[in-house]
């Protein structure tokens, strides 16, 4: 029902296709079979894919995420990063996101915006954030929690 919401606002598509459009969108997800559970029978992190589902549902070409794997345990968390990356490539999506989250930063984002001072104060990829000379961005994408993603990164990757 949460999924096929937008459908029912904005289409008169006869029931059992918007039932079926759901159904694929929950697929999208990785939530297939999850149809006819309530809120309160599945995870935080299967609530954030429902909700990833109803957006999906008109097949937008852009979808607005504000601090998607928030409140997610880091292995959830990163499954859904994993999940918007997929789902950027697969269906062509722009995906504008709002998030404090360094890994989600590095894992789903082309491009950065970062916001400091009340206005922008950088705009470029990741790896341009992490050489600013900006006290501010220094202090974000270098300070103890950079230098630990960071470590953490080039450990991965030996």
């Amino acid at each position: 029902e949460n999924v096929r919401l937008p459908l029912e606002e904005f289409t008169d598509l006869p029931g059992e296709a918007m039932n079926a459009i759901a159904a694929s969108k929950l697929k999208l997800v990785q939530l297939e079979g999850f149809e006819h559970f309530h809120p309160a029978e599945i995870s935080g992190g299967m609530t954030k894919r429902v909700a990833l589902a109803r957006a999906l549902a008109l097949d937008p070409e852009l979808v607005f995420l504000d601090e998607p794997t928030s409140g997610l345990d880091p292995i959830a968390a990163g499954d859904f990063d994993e999940l918007i990356r997929t789902l950027q490539q697969t269906l062509g999506l722009t995906v504008f996101m709002v998030t404090h989250d360094l890994e989600s930063l590095n894992t789903v984002c082309d491009r950065v915006a970062a916001l400091a001072e009340g206005k922008v104060i950088a705009v470029g990829p990741i790896s341009e954030m992490h050489k600013s000379s900006h006290p501010w961005m220094r202090a974000y994408f270098q300070g103890k929690r950079g230098r630990a993603l960071t470590r953490g990164l080039s450990a991965m990757e030996t």
